[in-house]
């Protein structure tokens, strides 16, 4: 889906999202240092928001006017740099104690490009959090894109951090309201040396 396609799906209604943050970001973030924040692809706002409430510097960055502009409304006196951008381009002018990219599904070539930027983005010894629904979630899990080859496996994310130390990268399950069906996740925690 392209910005404009975001933007009218942003515009229906008055969150698309839960305004709770990601929940494989807070126990990961708990063991951290609070520092800088680079939020890619990050929508209506609720994983910077929540990190800024935990008093993170943080910069939150979408090519989604409507999401951007949604989530300074929703964000209250967290204070986040928001950005209006495409993230498989954006070069931020600094780098970061921790990098996320939160359900980002993107063509092959588009998906290198933006964990690259990710990873040069961060500051030695910083944190990088993906999240995104993983291909086997098509079969056996629930909700998510239908395209698999937008879809994440521990095999196509591993090349995308090289040169990044992996924590962990692993399918995770994520309870679904209103289904007895669980959604299975790809995460990936990784720390440039």
């Amino acid at each position: 889906m392209d910005s404009h396609g975001w933007d009218v799906r942003y515009g229906e209604k008055e969150l698309v999202w839960s305004g709770a943050p990601n929940m494989f970001l807070p126990p990961i973030v708990e063991g951290l240092d609070v520092g800088s924040a680079l939020d890619l692809a990050c929508g209506e706002g609720r994983n910077a928001i929540w990190l800024a409430n935990q008093g993170w510097s943080v910069t939150g960055v979408d090519f989604s006017a409507v999401g951007i502009e949604k989530a300074k409304r929703t964000a209250g006196d967290a204070v986040v740099d928001w950005v209006v951008a495409d993230v498989t381009s954006y070069v931020p002018d600094r780098t970061f104690d921790l990098v996320m990219i939160v359900y980002v599904h993107l063509d092959a070539a588009d998906m290198e490009r933006l964990f690259v930027n990710a990873a040069q983005a961060l500051s030695p010894g910083g944190t990088l959090i993906g999240v995104g629904h993983a291909l086997r979630n098509l079969a056996d899990g629930v909700g998510g894109p239908p395209y698999p080859d937008i879809l994440w496996t521990e095999d196509r994310i591993a090349p995308l951090v090289d040169g990044l130390t992996i924590v962990q990268l692993t399918e995770v399950l994520r309870p679904v309201e209103d289904s007895e069906v669980n959604a299975i996740d790809i995460l990936i925690q990784a720390i440039h040396p």
